[in-house]
């Protein structure tokens, strides 16, 4: 096959998966909501207080302000204590086909001056296990009745095709990095935590997602400044409403 029909083949690959992802869910944009532990994985414990009752409060409060946008769907890993293993955590958002996926967490650190929240992004070394993942969703293809006449050719396990899913992925990663700001901006502007900034980490529940999306470390469980906020009922809702809204600016700029 020369390179004209590969290319060829992954142009297709992407028009079909553009017009899957955005104009089938042109009136629904999806978020999965995932608070951090749970169950026997409690997380961080300090003063008194548990990451993972934390990080639940707030992805319901989250929840709760994007429930009034009637044309967002929200999915939710958990909503109760319970222990959800990360390779689930990953396949939810997958099979909800997710245009977003947002988990939520808290630092520590044994020196319990540091504070202030940060927002995580893939970390380019693991890219390829990110493309991995994409191949083995992609894979159910063969499942389906006239495959062949369906998908046009496509083949997730030919090299033309790994043109498609890496230029996906790259954009995956821009679009997530572009959420992550908008994250930490609102949170620059709040009285709420500080923001430390964006960083990029090969964090593997952002690896298995097939969608963009971020690791919110919403604060310092282990500093008494933070943790004052984080275990606030106002503290709350300030952190919720700065992750909320960037969600809403994300997709008015981008659906």
């Amino acid at each position: 096959m020369n390179l004209s029909k590969k290319m060829k083949i992954a142009f297709t690959f992407l028009t079909m998966l553009f017009m899957a992802t955005v104009y089938g869910q042109s009136k629904n944009f999806t978020v999965t909501l995932d608070a951090g532990h749970g169950g026997k994985d409690e997380g961080a414990k300090y003063f008194g207080n548990k990451e993972k009752n934390l990080t639940l409060a707030v992805a319901l409060k989250v929840g709760k302000i994007l429930e009034k946008n009637s044309n967002i769907n929200l999915v939710y890993t958990r909503k109760t204590d319970e222990f959800i293993e990360l390779r689930k955590r990953a396949k939810i958002a997958n099979h909800a086909n997710s245009n977003l996926f947002i988990s939520i967490h808290c630092n520590a650190n044994k020196n319990l001056t540091g504070n202030g929240s940060e927002t995580y992004v893939m970390g380019m070394s693991r890219a390829n296990m990110n493309l991995e993942v994409s191949k083995t969703e992609n894979s159910v293809i063969f499942l389906e009745d006239n495959y062949q006449k369906s998908y046009k050719g496509f083949d997730p396990n030919k090299p033309e095709t790994l043109i498609g899913l890496q230029i996906l992925q790259e954009s995956n990663l821009t679009s997530s990095i572009d959420l992550a700001k908008k994250i930490q901006n609102n949170f620059s502007n709040s009285n709420a935590i500080k923001s430390r900034g964006i960083k990029q980490e090969p964090l593997w529940v952002l690896d298995a997602t097939t969608m963009p999306g971020v690791l919110i470390e919403i604060g310092f469980i282990s500093n008494k400044n933070d943790v004052s906020v984080l275990e606030s009922e106002k503290g709350q809702n300030d952190i919720a409403s700065a992750i909320a809204k960037a969600i809403i600016s994300y997709k008015k700029e981008n659906f």
